[in-house]
């Protein structure tokens, strides 16, 4: 399952939507709004995206992760819009019989993820300065 939306994501539901009892190993990874980076402060972020361009992508991704490992299930979720420090972005769920496998599937799928989606995100500086990071850009 890969999804873009507005509204915030609920991890909880999320994690509980890829556990199956063939798999031991349930990995979550929740990207936030951190506030700072580098040594700049961090106010605030604005994600953009070509919705179907990005889902496409993402679907790409999950079928790419399922064929290399043996997942039982997958979620990835990504928020567009304004998020504020401590909101989460992105969050990726992954289940697999064993923990390894489990923490490999999700590493691969959110690096993939970050790599080729095209998802545009504005950072908005404390200072009142903006930047616009690209995919692929690391963050």
């Amino acid at each position: 399952m890969v999804r873009l939306t507005h509204e915030p994501i609920d991890y909880p539901a999320l994690t509980e939507q890829v556990r199956r009892s063939h798999c031991g190993g349930v990995v979550v990874f929740l990207g936030t709004v951190r506030d700072l980076t580098g040594e700049r402060v961090t106010a605030a972020l604005d994600y953009e995206a070509y919705a179907g361009m990005a889902e496409n992508k993402m679907a790409e991704i999950e079928a790419d992760t399922r064929r290399r490992w043996p997942i039982g299930e997958m979620a990835m979720v990504h928020r567009l819009g304004h998020l504020e420090v401590g909101d989460v972005a992105v969050a990726v769920a992954v289940s697999c019989p064993h923990r390894a496998e489990a923490f490999e599937a999700c590493r691969h799928a959110i690096d993939r993820l970050k790599e080729l989606v095209p998802i545009w995100k504005k950072e908005n500086w404390a200072d009142g300065s903006t930047d616009w990071v690209h995919p692929g850009a690391s963050g």
